[in-house]
């Protein structure tokens, strides 16, 4: 299983980034692919997931309403829009795979990709 991330970079406060995570290796559409981040300092936090065969999808609090995180099966590869960014959403994100069709924090995510970083200026 092999998930390549990328699309961060610097953006100002209040914009827009996307980012991409290409994913081989496992059943596409039923497998929970997630969006996590770390920031300097503090734990590495889970922030999106989604299960595309059965549009299940989850968020954290803290991008509830800001981020969408969505999958292209065609491509096998999951996005996550972020809007309206703060300087708190500064971190290196990191997707991850996790084999069961179902989102959630508890789960195990065994496969991960290397982190690509965002750093939103005040």
């Amino acid at each position: 299983v092999q998930l390549q991330a990328s699309g961060g970079g610097l953006v100002q406060a209040g914009g827009s980034l996307r980012l991409s995570c290409a994913v081989s290796g496992l059943t596409f559409g039923n497998s929970a692919i997630a969006w996590f981040r770390q920031a300097p300092g503090k734990e590495r936090e889970g922030v999106a997931c989604i299960v595309s065969d059965n549009d299940d999808t989850v968020y954290s609090d803290s991008v509830k309403g800001r981020f969408t995180i969505a999958s292209d099966n065609a491509k096998n590869t999951v996005y996550l829009q972020m809007s309206s960014l703060k300087s708190e959403d500064t971190a290196v994100y990191y997707c991850a795979a996790d084999w069961a069709p179902l989102c959630s924090w508890h789960a195990k995510f065994n496969h991960w990709g290397q982190g690509t970083l965002v750093t939103v200026s005040s």
